[in-house]
């Protein structure tokens, strides 16, 4: 591994702990990166079990793919897209909290019935992927696309989960979370 901020690994690892502990990441099941410079990025393995990640659950990826990319996220290629595309991009996660999830199934939007959800996001589309089978294929352009044409930084895909991106990694997930309590505030409240 390149010689990285030990400040960098010790913010993902931090992250992606917390993260995990609120069920915003699976086992095996999310990512997280971080932008090196204009053509590296630093993302967890394929194998990350995002409770206990470490520099050993980590690679740095060259933007061109070589023969590292076999022991990444399955999500690299989506990471590599948008810091490509998108400057701003300086830690991007892909999260699966399970109420926004729930949420996305039946809706076209989140409106935010509480007082932090309302007061960072007025209303949040979801965006339907439509076909599951080749989703992989089209993720990295269609959620950069959503991203660049809505001018925001993240998106909720129906069934699929939040993409975001952020300078600051601990704002990026604090807006995860608010979007998640935001979704389980309205699936509670239709709960009788």
């Amino acid at each position: 591994m390149l010689n990285i901020d030990n400040k960098t690994i010790e913010e993902l690892m931090e992250v992606s702990l917390a993260m995990f502990r609120k069920n915003f990441f699976g086992i095996f099941h999310g990512a997280i990166s971080a932008k090196i410079d204009d053509s590296k990025f630093i993302i967890n393995t394929k194998d990350a079990m995002f409770d206990d990640i470490s520099k050993n659950n980590l690679i740095v990826l060259s933007h061109k793919q070589d023969y590292s990319w076999q022991d990444a996220s399955i999500d690299a290629f989506i990471h590599s897209f948008i810091y490509r595309e998108i400057n701003e991009a300086k830690y991007i996660a892909y999260a699966f909290p399970p109420f926004s999830v729930a949420y996305s199934l039946n809706n076209t939007k989140i409106i935010p019935q509480d007082y932090f959800g309302y007061k960072k996001c007025k209303e949040i589309l979801i965006y339907d992927p439509k076909e599951y089978n080749s989703w992989y294929e089209r993720a990295d352009v269609e959620i950069c696309n959503f991203l660049k044409q809505n001018k925001i930084n993240f998106i909720v895909v129906k069934g699929y989960g939040i993409y975001i991106y952020d300078r600051d990694i601990y704002q990026l997930a604090k807006t995860i979370a608010i979007i998640e309590n935001s979704a389980k505030i309205l699936l509670l409240s239709k709960i009788n």
